[in-house]
């Protein structure tokens, strides 16, 4: 079962004295997140941004109680960390960094799927429950405590639709950054079927862009039924060149497999409003919400 965060979540930085790690962490403090500790190894007995900071997790853990974990650590060093959170049962386990090895992606999500681990990422914005907690990067002044969930791909168009819903003045429940790798945690239909389940989210904003199937997939899911709730959603890349990544290095069109017109239409025949424009989401999720 993907598990996301509320005002509640006692939140870990690893990577908390690098200069990402330290600014983001006053970032998320001054949001109102509960960051309870951070680890670097060697650094331990520092205190960053009032936040004590320890060698190992496990070395947190003796101090702190903790749920979840966001990683800034530079993409070669990632694996360690990330398999680290997970052995200590921490959950989500939020990966920003962007140029994490597919190998060690990979690596991640399959210990992550034996232990039963959500992980959010790698190469994502994070995830942020406005109004209560965020655990990420996104500027948190877009959101607004609402009732659309956001799902996507994309960092930079998560934030403007956010923003085009926060004007729309519907407000978002919680919003997730999957991440733009080839490989990643989370797929469109596991936060969909835990959207469904959500009392607070009453629609939903699908942000894809081209390459792989997963907006195909989703479409699937919704045709079959999976998910009930009424869904807006945007593709990105609709002029992009075939063979070229777009932003992020899952953002390629191969060959006929891909295309934002095959996720497009995937998408329409599911019943999804998909709008032409990023700002169209916002007022397609205001129609459907009043109907």
């Amino acid at each position: 079962m993907v598990r996301f965060i509320d005002g509640d979540t006692r939140v870990l930085v690893q990577g908390i004295t690098g200069t990402q790690g330290s600014f983001h962490t006053r970032l998320m403090l001054d949001y109102g997140s509960r960051v309870v500790a951070g680890v670097t190894p060697g650094r331990g007995g520092m205190v960053v941004e009032g936040v004590p900071v320890f060698d190992t997790v496990a070395g947190a853990q003796d101090r702190h109680e903790i749920d979840a974990s966001i990683l800034f650590i530079p993409a070669r060093f990632v694996l360690d960390p990330a398999l680290e959170a997970i052995d200590a049962g921490l959950d989500p386990v939020v990966v920003i960094t962007e140029g994490v090895p597919v190998r060690d992606t990979m690596e991640i999500v399959a210990n992550a799927r034996l232990r039963g681990t959500t992980i959010i990422g790698p190469n994502c914005p994070g995830i942020i429950k406005p109004g209560e907690v965020k655990m990420g990067i996104m500027p948190e002044q877009v959101f607004r405590r609402g009732n659309v969930g956001i799902v996507s791909r994309s960092g930079t168009l998560f934030y403007e639709i956010a923003s085009h819903i926060s004007r729309r003045g519907l407000g978002q429940s919680i919003c997730v950054g999957l991440g733009g790798d080839p490989v990643v945690g989370l797929d469109f239909i596991d936060v969909l079927r835990w959207f469904e389940a959500d009392d607070e989210t009453e629609a939903v904003a699908l942000i894809g862009e081209i390459g792989g199937d997963a907006e195909e997939r989703a479409a699937g899911f919704i045709a079959g039924g999976g998910f009930t709730k009424p869904v807006a959603a945007y593709i990105a890349g609709r002029t992009a060149v075939p063979g070229k990544s777009m932003g992020h290095a899952g953002a390629i069109v191969q060959g006929d497999a891909g295309t934002a017109i095959g996720k497009i239409e995937a998408l329409r025949d599911a019943g999804v409003a998909v709008g032409d424009l990023p700002g169209d989401v916002a007022e397609a999720l205001g129609g459907l919400l009043k109907g």
